[in-house]
């Protein structure tokens, strides 16, 4: 693709600028029906079933994460109804929606159609975003309303107007009620609010503290809900914030491979390139805008290095600070220019911007293509996508099985069982998790007089199906049969079935029960790599518990 030649302003390109328009809006419409079609055609991973489960509640908030995930699903399948796209149609909407404010943050800052094609290519070219932003996770509805924050904050570098500190408030509010790692941009709005002159000025207006309040007012939701539940999420997830282990280059290997591989091989130097030469630029002449782009994407990569040092940083963790980061390599290449910088150097520069965005396009469909029509699996058990495929044939044993016992009810011990499961019964039969309780605070009943009394069918993977949770009950379980869940040939989980009798479990167990605590976030450095993972880092595969 030929990205067009700087103009003075873009609200009047010439013809041949606006062929290009054309074939840029062309390229990205194409790849948005890409991402629709992957969207209705992938197996709905675990998480995702997990999340749909959430939307089907009215709890305020939940154990795991804020309930913006549940919305983003609930407005797809109001859409679509329960259907794959309906659960990920509102991750398709995300996408484009940053990457419009990535184009409107370039073209303020830049005026320069050449630097607003790169910002809004870049996304496209890398596979998290380019692809898997079809997989909707509390990280897809952190992305636009984080990158909508700095878009507010641009506007109000652009225009000098007070009032925009408050529609970053509520942005930052609506950040916070997606994930609470939205909070890591804390750090880039304290410098762009104090370190270039205007700091008085803003220290002294209400504007600034006012966007505090909207945040917060905006978040309150998630607060009413942990202060009626003893802070769970809170606790749940300083586990995992709080914890330290011992130096490990896998850990380290795998976070930067994770990086390489959903940002783009070639695109993750570009942009980090020009972040830094855009943090230099901030710091050293105080210019606001470049402080706040450069200090959103250093700081949370440069925490979550560390934190790589000793724990599995999970794969989507960084994922909301790239856009920033494209926006800010964009930008860079038009600063380069203006600043006088050597010829070769602004050249060199944006031919590997070019290199980048077109290799990592032509990645990123041959990755659909594989998913979407090819009949091989290269990975093996390893596979992030067929590794949560095939539940159907668990599901179809687990069917029968219930006419043959003549079972009521569906138990399991693990969230993920659970979440499919009921993806896939739809509530046609109370499908309950025995353990891990405290992740269903606030769940409507799941049909208790179905349950009490009846016969119970066991559904489990092995080997959790032996897990130590049994001996707080007085089940009686009679072995059925082992069912296999494949992908393309390759056998991913076998599945234990039993019959359950002699007992009904605890909804609400007592807080200190076995049946109630959910698993520690972070109790292993080196997690066992399995089946179902979530990451992609040069073959190199990992999973994590509520993520």
């Amino acid at each position: 693709m030929t990205i067009p030649p700087p103009i003075q302003d873009i609200a009047g390109p010439d013809r041949i600028a606006l062929r290009q328009w054309l074939t840029v809006a062309a390229v990205i419409a194409a790849l948005t029906a890409m991402r629709v079609v992957y969207a209705g055609m992938i197996d709905l991973r675990t998480d995702e079933a997990y999340y749909w489960t959430w939307s089907k509640e009215s709890a305020l908030s939940f154990l795991d994460h804020p309930p913006m995930i549940a919305w983003f699903i609930r407005f797809g399948t109001a859409i679509f109804g329960d259907t794959n796209l309906g659960v990920r149609f509102a991750g398709i909407v995300a996408m484009l929606v940053t990457q419009l404010l990535l184009a409107d943050i370039v073209r303020r800052a830049t005026h320069d159609v050449r630097a607003v094609v790169i910002a809004v290519l870049m996304p496209e070219a890398a596979l998290y975003y380019g692809l898997l932003m079809a997989k909707v996770s509390p990280d897809v509805a952190l992305i636009p309303f984080a990158v909508a924050m700095v878009w507010a904050l641009v506007r109000l570098h652009e225009s000098n107007d007070a009032r925009w500190w408050l529609a970053a408030g509520a942005f930052a509010g609506l950040a916070l009620l997606s994930k609470f790692t939205a909070v890591m941009l804390l750090p880039a709005v304290a410098a762009f609010l104090l370190v270039p002159k205007w700091r008085s000025r803003w220290l002294a207006s209400p504007y600034p503290w006012a966007a505090a309040l909207i945040a917060m007012i905006v978040f309150s939701p998630v607060l009413i809900w942990n202060s009626q539940h003893d802070w769970a999420s809170f606790r749940f997830q300083l586990v995992r914030a709080t914890a330290t282990h011992g130096l490990s280059f896998r850990t380290v290997g795998d976070y930067i491979g994770l990086q390489f591989g959903l940002v783009g091989f070639i695109l993750l130097p570009v942009v980090l390139s020009g972040v830094v030469l855009t943090a230099w630029r901030g710091y050293r002449r105080g210019d606001a805008l470049a402080i706040l782009l450069s200090t959103a994407v250093l700081v949370p990569f440069g925490y979550f290095f560390w934190k790589s040092l000793s724990l599995r940083v999970g794969d989507t963790w960084p994922m909301f600070i790239w856009p920033v980061g494209f926006a800010a390599a964009a930008i860079n290449i038009t600063m380069l220019s203006r600043e006088g910088w050597p010829a070769w150097m602004v050249q060199s520069t944006m031919r590997w911007a070019r290199v980048a965005i077109a290799s990592g396009i032509v990645f990123v469909v041959a990755v659909f293509l594989y998913y979407v029509v090819a009949p091989w699996n290269f990975i093996g058990r390893a596979d992030p996508i067929g590794g949560e495929a095939g539940y159907q044939q668990v599901v179809a044993r687990a069917e029968a099985q219930l006419q043959a016992t003549g079972a009521s009810w569906i138990a399991t011990t693990d969230y993920r069982t659970y979440a499919m499961l009921r993806w896939f019964f739809r509530d046609r039969v109370p499908v309950i998790q025995i353990n891990e309780r405290g992740r269903f605070e606030g769940f409507r009943d799941p049909g208790i007089s179905a349950i009490r009394g009846h016969t119970g069918l066991y559904v489990g993977r092995e080997p959790d199906h032996a897990s130590p949770v049994w001996r707080s009950t007085t089940a009686i379980r009679e072995p059925l049969e082992r069912v296999n869940r494949s992908w393309r040939g390759i056998v991913m989980d076998t599945y234990a079935l039993e019959k359950l009798t002699g007992w009904m479990p605890e909804l609400s167990p007592p807080k200190d029960s076995p049946l109630y605590r959910p698993r520690a976030l972070a109790g292993n450095p080196h997690p066992q790599l399995r089946v179902g993972n979530r990451g992609l880092a040069v073959g190199v595969y990992s999973k994590d518990i509520g993520t």
